[in-house]
This record gives C-alpha cells, structure tokens and sequence, in this order.
C-alpha cells in the first residue's frame, strides 16, 4: 500500500498529540497515512503495553490512519543503529510516503529525540539503492520521501511551518483521549505524570490556539524542516 503520509513516533501516542489534527485534515481531502510507532511505550509510569496497544488501534481509527504498527524496538533503550535503522527503511520502502512526519528535534524524553534522528537519518538512507532491504520475501526498491518535517511536542520550540487545523481540533482531541490509561483520571490509583495533569489537554489546546492567532486562523500544529519548502506560489503562502 503506498502512503501520502508516514508518521514516525517514539511512542504510542506522540503522533496524536503533536500533528493528529494535520492528518486529519489531509485524510479528509483523500490522502492516505499510516504511524509506525517505535515502541510500545512499556516503560510508561501509567497503564501497560498492552492497554497502549488497544489505546493506539483506537486512535487510528478515529483519525482514519490507513496503516499503524509497531516496530517494539524497546521504550527508552532503542538507538539510531544500523539495526533500527534498517527497521525503518523496510517500513519507508513498503509504504512509499511522499512526506514523513517524526519526533521533536529535541524533547524533555530522550526517545524524542532520538527517535527523531532516528527516523531522518532512515529517509536518506532509504534512497540509497546499494543498501538493500526486503519483506515477506520479496526485494524492496529504494525510495526517499520528498519531505521531512518534525512535529512539535514538549518543549516550546519555534516552528518553520505551521499548519492551519481549524475544524479539526475536536477530532485531535478525541483520539487524544482514546490512550485513557495516559491523561488524568480522578478515579485512577495510579502515579501522577507530566501528561496526567488535570490541565495537560487545556495546556496542548492553548498551544494550537496561540498557534493559530499567529496565523491568523483558530488553530493551527506546528513543524520544524530539514530543508527549503518549495512553493509553486507566493499565493500558497496565504
């Protein structure tokens, strides 16, 4: 199945949280995309693997993702390595995307931007053709995506493109709210985390709204590039 879009995450979860409105809004105009997360979260303070496994099929299908799978290449310990990286590619080749979207440049987790360096350094190797790969048996072609751009997650940083999600915040919201075992919960016994603060989803829809005031739309997600973005117009830019 070839994808417009591939969205790489360190961890069940980061894709919703950070660019969920983007993909929604470009599945909505017909594009396909799919999330490959690169661990199962099995460290997380709160809930399991498993529950974040039913959490993630959730999200997906709220969102309409095409594609979603795990890679489980061990939360908090994978490495951008030959062997992860030759992981990627397999999933860049199969899927095809013309733009990837990946972690933070840099986060307070240390998967983020790990996973982040991770899932750029696999898009260019993914074009080179020496370097082969194959799945289910058969030999994969090489294939690079057009662009890469790194969403936005905990930490404030300055993006190079935002995107304009107005109308498509609630639905953000609500696959947000599938990983249940992850956001605050009056009734639930377990430890309080930086993301199971009572004003955690307050503080994420502040932030699209301030994005969006300073494009002078209602919401808006913002990314960082690796390179130029090209235009075919200045009128793309309004």
């Amino acid at each position: 199945m070839k994808l417009d879009i591939l969205a790489f995450g360190a961890h069940p979860d980061d894709v919703e949280m950070s660019c969920g409105a983007t993909l929604a809004k470009e599945i909505s105009k017909g594009k396909k995309a799919g999330i490959i997360d690169l661990t199962r979260g099995e460290l997380g303070t709160r809930g399991s693997a498993e529950l974040r496994d039913e959490e993630a099929a959730a999200a997906a299908k709220i969102l309409g993702i095409s594609a979603r799978e795990n890679l489980d290449l061990g939360d908090g310990f994978f490495s951008n390595d030959k062997a992860s990286q030759m992981e990627l590619i397999k999933m860049i080749r199969k899927y095809r995307p013309e733009i990837v979207f990946c972690n933070a440049i840099r986060d307070r987790h240390i998967d983020h931007g790990k996973g982040s360096a991770l899932a750029s350094d696999a898009c260019f190797l993914s074009g080179l053709r020496k370097i082969e790969t194959s799945l289910d048996g058969e030999l994969q072609e090489a294939w690079r995506p057009k662009q890469v751009l790194h969403y936005i997650q905990w930490e404030e940083i300055t993006p190079d493109v935002v995107v304009d999600i107005s109308g498509f915040m609630d639905i953000k919201m609500e696959a947000i709210r599938a990983y249940k075992s992850q956001f605050y919960d009056p009734n639930s016994k377990e430890p309080i985390t930086h993301t199971a603060t009572k004003n955690m989803l307050e503080s994420l829809q502040y932030r699209h709204q301030n994005l969006g005031r300073l494009i002078g739309t209602d919401f808006g997600e913002g990314f960082t590039t690796e390179g130029l973005v090209a235009i075919d117009s200045v009128f793309d830019l309004i």
